[in-house]
């Protein structure tokens, strides 16, 4: 059974249509399918779609982000991956599993896969915990990409959670300690790292495993430092103004493109990407080799250097230079008063030093 949003209602009446056209065993007993009006029907509801999701507003594009059809990360790791092998545990406490860890085969090349997997129906979505992660999950991701780090093996991430688990117990053992050393971590590694937010990026949950060489969105997913939801409750104290919070928070993938905040946008089927899994597959897939291509021939100094300047970069034109994107150097420019003022700052404690010996003499002879 298929699921519809709000606003595919018109969809929804004529893809209903259209299945009793395709069966042939209708109320009247046996009949002939009438290809022709099949035909039409579907040009129709391919011209509705494409008006429809061709204007998106962003709340409207967090909801396709939450679709609970939208491919999950499982469904990329099974797909997408061979020879995959699942590691558990963060050697600490216990297993987290709303996140899935493990090594496998990319077009025979060896790659750490982590996903933030959400379920598929109501049993495994309480199981994963809705892909909220628990402190004992990024602990968990950290002990395997410091291991991929050890043995050069590159690192690709589906994001997909509304945030990290905010339970009690959670925070009792240390739920931000383990988000801010994940977020180090990350930033550390020196193999190449993907993450393609699939679904929802909530929060720190997901620049947790997010702070990567490359960050990738597929065209209909969101990425925000909080839900629409929580926004509008705390800015205007109204749950309901979530359309207005979302265009606030410029959480979409276009303008978390024109921002510079995501590196590329994968696009999506017509109609989303739970309507043709096949194809979003095709695409997630010649996006991953691409990226993986790129850091190839790469030294891990200069893939190190590459992630750190790409986000120190965030918010500023051309970063902390002029000349290029990707320099050692990453000094700001400082007029003459600044430098003067640094210089002063830097001998300010010889000249106290040698005031307070001046003071010294001239009570000494005065004495005298």
């Amino acid at each position: 059974m298929k699921n519809y949003l709000n606003f595919e209602s018109e969809i929804k009446n004529l893809e209903i249509e259209l299945d009793k056209l395709k069966d042939p065993y209708n109320q009247e007993g046996l009949s002939e399918v009438d290809t022709q009006n099949i035909s039409k029907l579907q040009d129709e509801i391919d011209t509705k779609l494409k008006d429809i999701y061709s204007s998106l507003d962003p709340w409207q594009t967090t909801l396709v982000a939450r679709h609970e059809d939208r491919p999950k990360a499982k469904y990329f790791i099974d797909n997408l991956f061979e020879d995959f092998i699942s590691l558990a545990g963060d050697r600490f406490y216990g297993e987290d599993q709303s996140v899935i860890c493990g090594f496998a085969k990319f077009e025979n090349k060896s790659i750490l896969v982590i996903g933030q997997e959400k379920g598929e129906d109501l049993e495994t979505r309480i199981e994963r915990n809705f892909g909220m992660m628990r402190p004992e999950g990024y602990r968990k991701t950290i002990r395997l990409m410091k291991l991929a780090d050890k043995f050069k093996i590159p690192v690709i991430s589906f994001i997909d959670t509304p945030g990290a688990y905010p339970g009690v117990g959670a925070e009792e053992r240390g739920q931000a300690e383990a988000i801010a050393r994940s977020i180090e971590c990350c930033m550390e590694l020196t193999v190449p790292t993907i993450s393609i937010i699939i679904g929802e990026g909530g929060s720190g949950g997901a620049i947790a495993l997010a702070s990567s060489n490359k960050v990738l969105m597929l065209e209909n997913a969101i990425y925000s430092v909080i839900s629409p939801e929580g926004c509008a409750t705390i800015l205007w104290r109204d749950p309901k103004k979530t359309l207005e919070a979302s265009k606030a928070m410029k959480l979409s993938s276009k303008d978390l493109l024109e921002l510079k905040i995501i590196d590329e946008i994968i696009l999506e089927p017509l109609g989303g990407a739970h309507r043709d899994k096949d194809l979003i597959l095709d695409n997630v897939r010649n996006s991953i080799r691409k990226n993986l291509d790129f850091f190839l021939n790469k030294e891990k100094e200069e893939i190190l250097l590459q992630r750190k300047n790409k986000f120190l970069s965030i918010g500023r034109n051309k970063g902390f230079t002029t000349s290029s994107n990707q320099s050692d150097n990453l000094s700001m420019k400082t007029n003459i008063i600044d430098k003067f003022i640094n210089k002063f700052s830097f001998f300010k404690k010889y000249i106290i030093y040698s005031l307070f010996f001046l003071i010294l003499a001239i009570i000494f002879f005065t004495v005298l």
